[in-house]
Parts: structure tokens; C-alpha cells; sequence
């Protein structure tokens, strides 16, 4: 066992593995201007989440654009609604020199059930706008470094 795990130690650190999550620059992740349209509260968290920084030496200029939504997807004979789907719509923009350099838009959404309680819908609901932020940060992550 010890042998095996010995080898596979030394396949790992010999092949130039590294983990997605990790980059050593830094310089990816300031920004000389930040510029937030649409909802604060969506690119704020995308921002904290990621460690970005606004520094006056970098060239690049970042600018999200988002847009969350919440929308009533079925109803019953009633007319009272069953499903909402709530969406977060994202693009991001990088500029180089006034350039577009990097572009892309992310959008993630997410289906449930609706609440008797209004109190516990409205918490389930911040609660999965929490979730999917969190996601886009993922993809945000995984887009600027690998491109």
C-alpha cells in the first residue's frame, strides 16, 4: 500500500499537475476600473467571492452586467402558482486598451416549489439566489483561468 501510494505521489508531482482553482498570477484578478451594472447586490458577492481588486497600474478593465429574475412558471385550477424559476443572467466583460479582450455570459437558474409561508418562501428564495452567485463565481473562476 505504501508502495503504491509512494507512486502515485511521484506520477502526480512529475506530470505538472495542478489544481483548475489555483493560479499564481494575480494580476488576472485586479482590475484598474470595476464597473457594476445592473443588480449590486449579485456583482458585489461575485466580487467578494472572487478576491477582485480595482489597482491603478493594471491596464484591464472589468464590467459585469447581471440581471436576476424570478418568474412564476405554473399555476393551479385555483390560479395560485406551484413553481417559481429563479435566474441569474451575467455578462462579463474584460477590456485591454479599450479593446474587448475577454467576453462571455453565464446564466444560471434554478426551479422549486412554491411555500405556504410566504416568511419561509422568501428565505428559501434568498437562499438559492445565494447558490446560484455562487455557482456563477465558479464558472467565472474556471473562464479566466483557462483562457
Amino acid at each position: 500500500m505504501k508502495k503504491l501510494f509512494l507512486i502515485l505521489i511521484l506520477l502526480l508531482a512529475s506530470c505538472g499537475f495542478k489544481p483548475i482553482y489555483v493560479k499564481n498570477d494575480k494580476s488576472i484578478l485586479e482590475f484598474n476600473n470595476i464597473i457594476l451594472v445592473g443588480d449590486n447586490k449579485i456583482n458585489r458577492q461575485i466580487i467578494n467571492n472572487m478576491g477582485l481588486k480595482e489597482n491603478s497600474s493594471n491596464e484591464n478593465e472589468l464590467t459585469l452586467k447581471s440581471n436576476y429574475t424570478v418568474e412564476e412558471t405554473s399555476k393551479n385550477s385555483k390560479g395560485q402558482v406551484e413553481t417559481y424559476r429563479s435566474s441569474i443572467n451575467l455578462q462579463l466583460i474584460i477590456k485591454k486598451n479599450e479593446k474587448i479582450f475577454k467576453s462571455r455570459n453565464f446564466s444560471s437558474e434554478f426551479t422549486y416549489s412554491n411555500k405556504s409561508n410566504k416568511f419561509e418562501l422568501s428565505q428559501y428564495q434568498t437562499e438559492i439566489k445565494n447558490n446560484l452567485i455562487n455557482k456563477l463565481t465558479e464558472e467565472i473562476i474556471l473562464f479566466m483561468n483557462l483562457s
